[in-house]
């Protein structure tokens, strides 16, 4: 059974099938006492970054966004039996030679962690959408990302099965204790909406 922890704001946890445990933009909320098999950075902000937050396993591995760049290329890597596959990511706040977002599959699923964007040429291009994607997550903090009515509109580019509004709180400070917001939570308008809180977890 494939599970996605939500841990909040831009934080979650996947656990695969086989028990492979992977990390995504770690760095707030609870829910680090598994030990990781891979940990994910898509850049290296201080609410996204904190690799060691989480005991490693034997062989663990970290991917950082520069790991899947090479002079403006995307690339693809695997590792712990996750093909990873490197998108673009970018902002005012967020340079695209500095971030990406990552597909992954993983048991038969694909899976797109956004890290922290706005609109993309390739969710605008149909790229995203042409990977017939399972789940997507969207940050729509409106401040150091796109807003929701921007987060509901590249949604609806990438056509995932379901789409997950994350990233919601503007963190400033990596001691915010807040980490949701409901009001934007309820507004994302996306095809196969899930809200997860802080804490949740789904089966994937």
């Amino acid at each position: 059974m494939t599970t996605m922890l939500y841990q909040g704001h831009g934080s979650y946890r996947l656990t695969l099938d086989d028990g492979t445990v992977v990390y995504v933009d770690p760095s707030l909320g609870e829910g680090y006492d598994v030990p990781a098999d891979l940990v994910l950075v898509t850049h290296e902000h201080p609410d996204h970054n904190v690799v060691d937050k989480m005991p490693h396993a034997p062989g663990c591995q970290v991917l950082r966004a520069a790991d899947f760049l090479d002079g403006g290329r995307q690339l693809s890597l695997q590792a712990k039996g996750v093909k990873m596959t490197a998108v673009q990511a970018y902002n005012a706040y967020h340079p695209v030679d500095e971030c990406v977002g990552i597909v992954l599959e993983f048991d038969g699923i694909r899976f797109y962690a956004a890290g922290d964007t706005s609109a993309t040429q390739d969710m605008e291009s149909g790229r995203l959408a042409a990977l017939e994607l399972d789940y997507a997550t969207f940050p729509a903090d409106g401040y150091y990302n796109m807003d929701v009515a921007e987060a509901s509109r590249c949604a609806q580019l990438v056509a995932a099965k379901h789409s997950i509004p994350l990233h919601l709180v503007p963190v400033h400070d990596v001691s915010c204790a807040v980490l949701f917001d409901e009001e934007k939570a309820a507004a994302f308008d996306a095809p196969g909406k899930l809200v997860l809180h802080p804490g949740e977890s789904i089966t994937l």
